[in-house]
């Protein structure tokens, strides 16, 4: 598990209790601050709020950090509601801040002169755009509160169901995650049987599942009408600073090249022995040549990312050998931890952690470079004041997917022909995950946006919407007697109560930091 010292010792620490005391203080100060419209009384609300964004996220990631490690984490489950509990206390103070912030008028009279405020001139303009789908401040506390039994409580499920799911595979008790990476296994007879056997779990917590995914969605839903949004895609584009023409034109990119990749998947299939499409349990297949099989150490990791990163950014090379070094990474798969990947900055501490399913494959490795680059972006925003450090998720896929553009540009550099074959497959491979994959799930969601209003969805009828948008996205490249009706099971993103579409962010950022890439090889100095 990821060191967290340097937060806190544990939920019996001193310091966690007095801070978690300081918290409750500020958020009482923050309430009985006058809202006047004059320099002195703005600066004083923002200060109090940045104290709090800072303070709120050590206590809150503490507890995130904790839960994702181990769903289970009794002291860590209870704290994180806590803290959800005392934010959903003060949310009509919050609504009242945000109107407030909403309705100032001649904001650049207000902030000239005062540095601080001055910093802050963006996030006055997009208060001042939000202000119109705000509620009353009692409603909002409503929300507040519901959501903790509502959104939230449905997405603690998710994670506890999947993290903890577990089946017997070969004699020995295996983990969802552990099942997931022997996707990438060498030997087709486990890939198939791993298969098989997931498809088999996760159709055992299907059921529950299907609670949560409808559950949540139908809380968006609700907000999105009482808030006044013309649907959850007017609030996804908002929140991602995107227009309605900009998506079109990403996903008319992605249909465009489709066939590109169903030739792809053919070709595969043609090369692992298959007659005709590509069974799901071969996508991941390694391309056999002697170096297929490589396995690589968690310290090899460590030295392959660090050489490679060092030919880009001294920094960027430093950042990853501090996350190893420092044990900021938590690597390999267990029971209760839960799947996928992330990264959490803490910019207040000038850190961040890593959570991976580490499986010592070159996609591991590929992962790693992934999720350090979020962390490298946020070691450029650690210096922005409190309040000025969010970003948008198109944006935040775009620093972690120039990583792998990166990492496997430099790679392809040192390795024999042979090796070659092995990185460009895993490259292909990849590509048709945040074009192909990622289609396919946009037409789910949406899907599951369109009926939800209408019906209550069960598994069963969730597992045919899936398996209707695999064969939408993959077409011919993949047999259609092979696809995965589970895997809005395993997609972690769909239960997120505060982010709808967490798909084309990822084909966004992967398209538009091919795009830096391909500026950063014809102009190298001065990029960074």
């Amino acid at each position: 598990m990821y060191n967290l010292d340097d937060l806190y010792l544990g939920f019996d620490d001193s310091q966690f209790t007095a801070d978690l005391s300081r918290l409750e203080q500020l958020l009482q100060q923050l309430e009985n601050l006058p809202l006047a419209f004059e320099q002195q009384a703005l600066k004083e609300v923002i200060l109090k709020m940045e104290e709090i964004q800072d303070l709120s996220r050590s206590l809150m990631a503490f507890c995130g950090l904790n839960t994702s490690a181990d769903t289970a984490n009794k002291e860590a489950n209870r704290y994180q509601y806590q803290l959800s509990q005392l934010f959903s206390n003060h949310a009509q103070t919050f609504a009242k801040i945000e109107k407030y912030f909403g309705s100032l008028e001649d904001v650049e009279t207000l902030i000239t002169g005062d540095e601080i405020l001055e910093s802050y001139r963006f996030f006055f303009e997009e208060a001042q755009k939000e202000f119109t789908y705000l509620l009353p401040d009692d409603i909002e506390e409503v929300l507040s509160k519901m959501s903790l039994s509502g959104g939230n409580g449905w997405s603690s499920q998710y994670r506890y169901l999947t993290s903890r799911a577990q089946t017997s595979f070969e004699g020995k008790d295996t983990s969802l995650n552990e099942l997931r990476n022997m996707a990438y296994s060498s030997d087709q007879k486990v890939r198939k049987a791993a298969y098989e056997a997931e498809l088999k779990l996760t159709e055992q917590i299907a059921d529950p599942i299907a609670f949560s995914l409808n559950n949540i969605k139908s809380e968006v839903l609700t907000k999105v009408e009482l808030r006044g949004y013309e649907s959850v895609m007017d609030l996804t584009l908002k929140q991602n600073r995107m227009t309605q023409q900009t998506l079109d034109a990403l996903l008319a990119a992605m249909r465009q090249y489709l066939p590109a990749f169903h030739k792809y998947l053919k070709h595969k299939a043609h090369l692992l022995g298959h007659e005709g499409s590509l069974p799901w349990y071969d996508m991941f297949a390694p391309i056999q040549t002697d170096s297929s099989d490589r396995r690589y150490s968690i310290e090899e990791a460590k030295d392959y990312l660090i050489t490679l990163f060092n030919r880009f950014s001294p920094d960027l090379a430093d950042l990853t050998r501090e996350h190893f070094d420092r044990g900021w990474i938590d690597f390999l798969p267990r029971k209760g931890k839960v799947g996928g990947a992330f990264c959490m900055n803490l910019p207040h501490l000038k850190q961040s952690r890593i959570l991976t399913n580490y499986d010592y494959s070159f996609s591991d490795i590929v992962t790693l470079a992934h999720e350090l680059g979020h962390s490298y972006h946020g070691l450029h925003i650690q210096d922005h004041r409190p309040l000025n450090r969010g970003y948008t998720m198109p944006v935040a896929e775009t620093a972690s997917t120039f990583n792998e553009v990166l990492l496997m540009h430099y790679a392809l550099d040192e390795v024999s022909d042979e090796e070659k074959i092995v990185l460009l497959e895993s490259s292909l491979s990849d590509l048709n995950q945040i074009i192909t994959d990622i289609y396919s799930r946009y037409l789910f969601e949406e899907a599951v946006y369109k009926q939800r209003p209408e019906k209550f969805m069960f598994a069963d009828e969730l597992a045919e919407i899936m398996i209707d948008a695999q064969k939408q996205a993959y077409g011919e490249g993949l047999d259609e007697n092979y696809l995965h009706p589970y895997m809005w099971v395993v997609k972690g993103h769909y239960y997120r109560p505060t982010l709808s579409f967490y798909n084309f962010p990822y084909a966004f950022g992967g398209l538009f930091a091919r795009g830096l890439f391909a500026q950063y090889l014809q102009q190298p100095e001065g990029f960074v």
